[in-house]
């Protein structure tokens, strides 16, 4: 079996990646589960942190594909995101937990299964992001382990939420029937 090729699969169109990075297996220092949310940022839309430049906050957008792009949301939550060609990013809504449990429930506070990574928030402070330690990192290298489905899953399909720019794209992509979405899907977002 070839090696997965970091760079090429990232270095792509960021909806498509978007959609490809469902179902597959992403862990922080032996900690997370498969990805079960996306939304993908363009800089050429507003609600993009590429869209007006580099700066101090987005440079790690700018690094490359494959790299890790974390910022502080509400200044409060490590968000972690993956950047893509052109400077575009895909923010990792949610994930299904699999691997390294008790350290997300240590991390979170809470027993709940399905409160343990269910939004960016709540993800980046599960799997222990924070932009000091993860910005700017390959995703191909520790403390990161990525493996890509091999088996894509139903794919649902809706405007991107917790933004106020650019809120009509359809760049939200999740699992069909997944119980571990941030927000549930419209129905006729299939």
């Amino acid at each position: 079996m070839p090696s997965f090729d970091s760079i090429a699969f990232f270095n792509r169109e960021v909806t498509l990646v978007a959609r490809e990075l469902l179902g597959a297996r992403l862990l922080v220092d032996g900690v997370g589960g498969i990805i079960a949310e996306t939304e993908a940022y363009h800089p050429t839309e507003p609600a993009s942190h590429s869209h007006r430049g580099k700066t101090e906050r987005n440079a790690s957008m700018f690094l490359g594909p494959a790299r890790v792009y974390v910022y502080r949301s509400y200044g409060i939550h490590w968000c972690f995101n993956f950047v893509c060609a052109d400077a575009s990013a895909i923010l990792i809504r949610a994930i299904e937990p699999t691997d390294g449990i008790e350290k997300m429930i240590e991390r979170r506070g809470l027993t709940n299964l399905r409160d343990l990574c269910s939004g960016p928030g709540k993800l980046g402070q599960a799997l222990g992001i924070t932009r000091p330690t993860h910005d700017g990192l390959m995703i191909d290298a520790p403390p990161f382990s990525f493996t890509p489905t091999t088996t894509p899953p139903a794919v649902v399909i809706g405007p991107r939420i917790g933004i106020t720019k650019a809120t009509d794209l359809p760049w939200r992509f999740g699992i069909a029937g997944s119980a571990f979405l941030s927000k549930a899907f419209r129905p006729s977002s299939t």
